[in-house]
């Protein structure tokens, strides 16, 4: 289903029942990224996934994109399908849209996870972003896809699960370029770190103890920042630990959210 939302289309699924609960995914994925939570939320809350903006099938204009804009997206969305209040679940980018949301509109949220993501980006990860655009504005997204699900899971993981590392290489390849350089654009830029002391959430912080591009210690950052604050560290999982360690990841979601 689509409504239109800050100027752009925007898909999104609901389903299950309960209070609501929205879950928003990492740069290169869609909301098909939570299928590994799904039978088990659903049973307790109403699950909003939606695709962000230049992902999925959601639109992707050009240009480059901002965390403002990527939080009045789901605002916009909230809105439109008149949801007052919401619990939010979001990795990597989605945690950074969250840290965003969480300031921008505190009265929207219940409470919020954040996995896998940072509040800062150091400069030596900054520096890395202009490469990844240029490669994917030169050679489109296949280019990318390698490389990215290795930082994205263990390699003895890639190894046992195939046909998880094809649907998740699919959801890189697919991105449309457009919509990968507009979002990297954000993420180059986030410098939220020293605002999070303002955030009103009850918030927990998830972060797989192998992530190599959101490493444990920025999560550490965060967890500190944020008042009240709990951080989990998952072992034997990278970037996108809802996947790799999925029963892991649910049990902390739930017990949490509950």
């Amino acid at each position: 289903m689509k409504v239109r939302a800050n100027g752009i289309d925007i898909h999104y699924e609901i389903s299950g029942s309960g209070p609501w609960l929205t879950l928003s995914h990492s740069l290169c994925c869609d909301g098909s990224m939570w299928q590994p939570q799904l039978a088990a939320l659903e049973k307790r809350f109403t699950v909003l996934r939606y695709d962000t903006r230049g992902h999925g099938q959601s639109d992707a204009p050009a240009g480059a994109y901002t965390f403002a804009q990527l939080t009045d997206d789901v605002l916009g969305l909230l809105d439109a399908l008149k949801i007052g209040r919401t619990h939010y679940c979001g990795l990597s980018m989605g945690g950074m849209i969250g840290q965003h949301l969480a300031l921008k509109a505190p009265q929207r949220l219940d409470r919020m996870v954040l996995a896998d993501t940072t509040s800062r980006m150091p400069s030596e990860s900054r520096v890395l972003w202009p490469e990844r655009i240029r490669i994917a504005t030169e050679q489109g997204m296949a280019a990318l896809a390698e490389s990215t699900l290795a930082r994205w899971f263990t390699a003895p993981y890639r190894a046992a699960h195939p046909e998880v590392m094809a649907r998740i290489g699919d959801l890189i390849r697919n991105t449309p370029p457009a919509g990968y350089i507009g979002c990297a654009q954000a993420i180059a830029q986030i410098d939220i770190t020293d605002r999070l002391h303002a955030v009103q959430a009850p918030t927990l912080v998830i972060v797989g103890a192998e992530d190599g591009g959101t490493p444990p210690a920025m999560s550490e950052v965060i967890a500190a920042a944020i008042p009240g604050a709990r951080l989990e560290v998952i072992a034997e999982a990278s970037h996108l630990s809802n996947i790799e360690q999925a029963e892991v990841f649910n049990k902390l979601l739930l017990d949490f959210l509950d």
